[in-house]
């Protein structure tokens, strides 16, 4: 092993270690810099498609095959997060806002939104189950466009004319390519290409993420303003959605022959795609609505820090 390469794989345990501070703190640099970092949004794709590579460079063909023989977990995941989520969170808003309040309409955004691109990082960190988070950001993300209008319209009685390719180009781009040549790399290669660039490829992915959580940041820092007016209803009830979400995955480790999973439901059913989320709710329901949507992001990774803590004390008093 190269200098270089022992320096990264100390680089990855130190970022591993002290992540519940990096990330907090990148999103404050996020907000910092937004002026400069803002111009950046362009790259997040190609960050989450190195990112996504060097996490399927993990994956064998066969982990992917054992994930589509288990639909039901699939589903029990999907149900949780797009039908159980968005009826908790719909009535929460009720109580806490009064019906007809625009908050609400973002609130239930958020649950019905794709699942988040993020979960296959956080997934990989905890050793849990990436071929299933993969497959299931996938699938998740291309039923969208039939699973977003209908929530809503359940709901609101609203019909979107949803950008189906636009949002399938980006799929590609970040999960579906990516993912395609690292499984195929790893299996042509027998594994041997990962043992080659891990003490490269992951302390950069690390890297990468930092950079995807403070662009992101800089990219709803301009929509901040409109948090001003109900930001102490908006923050307590936004972080209550957030750990809700987290809650169902937690509680779907409760069924039988669940519990293996404890480090991969919570992070699927708790994180979700803030990006398109904003996106959706500026363009067809307007700032106030989006505003949810925008907080969130300030919640959805620190939280996702917490649940790696609390995963890690989990697992270190069970050995």
């Amino acid at each position: 092993m190269t200098r270089i390469g022992h320096y990264g794989l100390k680089f990855n345990g130190f970022f591993e270690k002290y992540m519940f501070v990096i990330i907090p703190s990148s999103m404050v640099a996020g907000f910092f810099f937004a002026d400069r970092l803002a111009s950046l949004t362009g790259w997040i794709a190609w960050l989450f498609a190195w990112i996504t590579f060097v996490m399927a460079l993990s994956c064998k063909v066969e982990d992917l095959r054992a994930t589509f023989r288990r639909p039901a977990l699939m589903l029990i995941v999907l149900l949780l997060a797009h039908l159980v989520a968005p009826w908790v969170v719909y009535e929460l808003g009720v109580f806490w806002f009064g019906a007809g309040s625009p908050y609400i309409i973002g609130m239930v955004l958020f649950a019905a939104i794709p699942l988040g691109v993020s979960s296959i990082i956080w997934v990989g960190l905890s050793n849990g189950n990436v071929a299933l988070t993969l497959a299931l950001v996938v699938i998740d993300t291309l039923l969208s466009p039939l699973i977003l209008p209908a929530v809503l319209a359940q709901f609101f009685g609203t019909r979107l004319d949803f950008e189906y390719w636009e949002l399938f180009r980006d799929l590609s781009l970040m999960i579906v390519l990516p993912t395609t040549i690292g499984v195929l790399v790893n299996h042509w290669t027998k594994g041997s290409f990962r043992e080659k660039i891990h003490p490269y490829a992951t302390p950069s992915t690390k890297i990468a993420f930092m950079l995807v959580v403070m662009i992101n940041v800089a990219a709803i820092t301009p929509f901040m303003s409109e948090l001003r007016g109900d930001l102490l209803k908006l923050v307590p009830v936004t972080l209550l959605v957030v750990v809700l979400c987290y809650g169902l995955g937690f509680l779907a480790c409760l069924l039988p022959g669940r519990s293996s999973q404890i480090t991969t439901l919570p992070y699927l059913a708790g994180m979700r795609n803030i990006s398109l989320g904003i996106v959706v709710g500026l363009q067809y329901f307007g700032p106030l609505a989006a505003v949810p949507v925008v907080l969130s992001i300030l919640i959805q990774q620190p939280m996702a820090t917490l649940n790696h803590w609390l995963l890690k004390k989990w697992f270190s008093r069970r050995t």
